[in-house]
């Protein structure tokens, strides 16, 4: 008896749990099927009377009742087959890229899946993400996304549109692949790929990086393994669609027919549920076995190679995290995108390898041939993933506007840095301004002007005692109650948090973010799917801050824009920690402490004793936005 091993052993076993996903289906098949198949013997027992006789009353009540229910029991299961069959598998925004204007990256994948022996991929894409997969786009709701996108809904594969693609559409590439494969074959799939590998990593490496993926696609075109996974996406699509069936709609008696529509999408998300608890045992095997027997397929690829590669998707992903949160988001929160996120992470990966003492050899590597040459234009590239991006993380809008508008990386401390600032001071003053006026005496003389917008205001409003040490809590107005020795600095806290909190959601509804009016929903009613139309970010990449840091935050936003006005300091950028102060020309990174001395403790000590330092004049008024 011969011995399998290697990647056949795999592709086995992938193609054996396979088989019993589609025996579940199956098995479901013949359940539902069992009822009419009763009935038929029924009847046609009747008509050649070797079952009861034509006035048997017993017979005749079993026949009716017997077609009665296996005509309900189709009908149900032809609900829940539609469903299954009709619902929209999720689908991860990406950026196509089609092969004109990539035809050294389309190139490189073909030798590579030569060399594996498998097919190659139907299409290219990217992610704004640390990762790369194969993805099914077989399904032909996903064809019809691109119809939607001229009614004015963004599709997913294409969140922007490319600018310089020759192509008849983002899916050109793919439709290509289509048309020429034989017509009932699996198709292959869409390889993703992280757009931070392209910038970050060398070719040689992107390839070694990419042979286990590739080599994905031999299981993938399989008639069983493509049929078991267009099952279970079937049912994870239709629990989907059964959790919001139930919504309210659009019509003359909502009410009504979501009172109709709940118990009977109730139904088919019961059934869908209890067949992917019977197949997700199986399912999970057969995905093991995909990947074991991929792995195992690129091992004779570059396999050497793909060790330094996997030490280099750890270094992106650690400099990828750091350009979101502490470059991109600041900067997002301000209504502006960084229009070149893939070129940033270059610049904030190597600054991270001069700073880590383990990735000094890392920099060696920027001489040899970045992996973005394979594209012809990677500044459009870049500039799309980095929108997508956005809206990932962040929840903003499809498409520029006067808002949402992209910045440089040149522009970015006079434009971001700079107006972040300012705002916050200004923001920080405006409440302090309110709090003088809430404890203005009945009938005192207005005052002709607001105190001016100076550093000085704000240490001594935080170090001074409250001017009413038995006054509690507002109800709601400030949220806070003054802390003894703290002066105004829990209040201010509370209040920055309600104002941010009002700043933010007005921000939200003028980005008209939330399900688009009209969009189809998976099954093709009413309601907006997240990953295609507004959405809130799906990933948040960082927790709501507290009042405290919030404060925090604009207090040092009030120092540095002192120390720009008065101390001739200048907005900078740091790669790895966002905006910083830049005195003499280098950054200043020791202001954070002095900072929370004042806002947690009340001590101005620290801070005053940094500012006579830095020449900062705190008396002065401060330019506010």
């Amino acid at each position: 008896m011969r011995t399998v091993a290697g990647p056949e052993a795999g592709a086995l076993e992938a193609r054996a749990r396979a088989l019993a996903v589609l025996r579940i289906r199956s098995t479901a098949l013949a359940v539902a099927l069992l009822p009419a198949a009763a009935a038929v013997v029924l009847l046609a027992g009747s008509a050649t009377g070797s079952i009861g006789g034509s006035q048997d009353e017993g017979w005749t009540a079993l026949r009716w009742v017997v077609t009665g229910a296996a005509l309900v029991v189709l009908l149900l299961a032809a609900a829940v087959a539609a469903v299954v069959v009709r619902a929209r598998p999720a689908l991860t925004p990406t950026v196509p890229i089609a092969e004109e204007t990539a035809p050294d990256l389309y190139q490189l994948v073909r030798d590579l899946a030569e060399r594996l022996e498998v097919p190659a991929p139907s299409a290219i894409a990217l992610t704004p993400d640390c990762d790369s997969w194969l993805e099914d786009r077989t399904h032909p709701a996903h064809a019809q996304r691109r119809e939607r996108r001229d009614r004015g809904a963004l599709a997913v594969e294409e969140p922007r549109p490319v600018r310089g693609a020759r192509g008849t559409g983002p899916g050109a590439g793919a439709d290509r692949v289509v048309d020429r494969s034989e017509r009932g074959a699996p198709r292959a799939p869409v390889l993703v790929i992280g757009s931070p590998f392209l910038w970050w990593m060398r070719v040689a490496e992107l390839r070694a990086l990419l042979a286990p993926v590739v080599a994905g696609t031999g299981p993938s075109v399989h008639p069983d393994i493509a049929a078991a996974r267009r099952f279970v996406r079937g049912l994870d699509a239709a629990v989907a669609v059964a959790a919001r069936g139930g919504e309210p709609s659009s019509g003359p008696a909502p009410a009504l027919v979501a009172a109709v529509r709940r118990p009977a999408f109730g139904f088919v998300g019961w059934v869908a549920r209890l067949l992917l608890r019977g197949c997700r045992d199986q399912a999970a095997e057969m995905e093991r076995a995909v990947a074991a027997a991929a792995s195992e397929r690129a091992q004779t690829v570059d396999y050497g190679l793909r060790i330094v590669a996997q030490e280099q998707v750890g270094l992106a992903y650690a400099g990828w995290d750091r350009l979101l949160t502490r470059v991109a988001l600041p900067a997002w929160r301000m209504g502006r995108w960084p229009s070149r996120l893939d070129a940033g992470v270059v610049s904030a990966l190597t600054e991270l390898s001069r700073r880590d003492r383990l990735a000094e050899g890392f920099t060696s590597r920027l001489s040899e041939r970045p992996a973005c040459d394979l594209l012809e234009e990677p500044g459009v590239m870049d500039e799309a993933t980095s929108l997508l991006a956005a809206r990932l993380f962040h929840g903003g809008p499809p498409e520029p506007g006067p808002d949402w508008s992209p910045v440089d990386w040149g522009a970015y401390p006079e434009e971001v840095v700079d107006r972040k600032w300012r705002q916050e001071a200004a923001r920080l003053n405006r409440l302090l301004d309110e709090r003088d006026d809430a404890h203005e005496p009945v009938g005192a003389a207005p005052v002709p002007a607001r105190a001016p917008a100076t550093l000085a205001r704000v240490i001594d409003r935080l170090t001074a005692a409250p001017a009413h040490p038995a006054e509690g809590s507002d109800g709601g107005t400030d949220g806070g109650t003054d802390g003894g020795t703290d002066g105004d600095a829990p209040r201010l806290a509370a209040r920055l948090s309600v104002e941010v909190a009002r700043e933010e959601a007005a921000a939200t509804r003028a980005h008209g973010q939330g399900p688009a009016a009209g969009a189809e929903g998976p099954a093709g009613g009413s309601g907006g799917d997240p990953w295609i139309d507004g959405f809130a970010p799906a990933f948040p990449l960082q927790p709501p801050r507290t009042g405290r840091e919030l404060l925090a935050d604009h207090v040092t936003a009030m120092v540095c824009c002192a120390a720009v006005d008065t101390a001739g300091a200048a907005p900078g950028l740091d790669w790895l920690d966002g905006p910083a102060l830049l005195v003499g020309g280098r950054r200043r990174a020791d202001l954070a402490h002095p900072v929370l001395s004042l806002v947690e403790d009340g001590d101005d000590g620290p801070l005053r004793a940094w500012l006579g330092e830095v020449g900062v004049r705190p008396e002065k008024p401060v330019r506010l936005v």
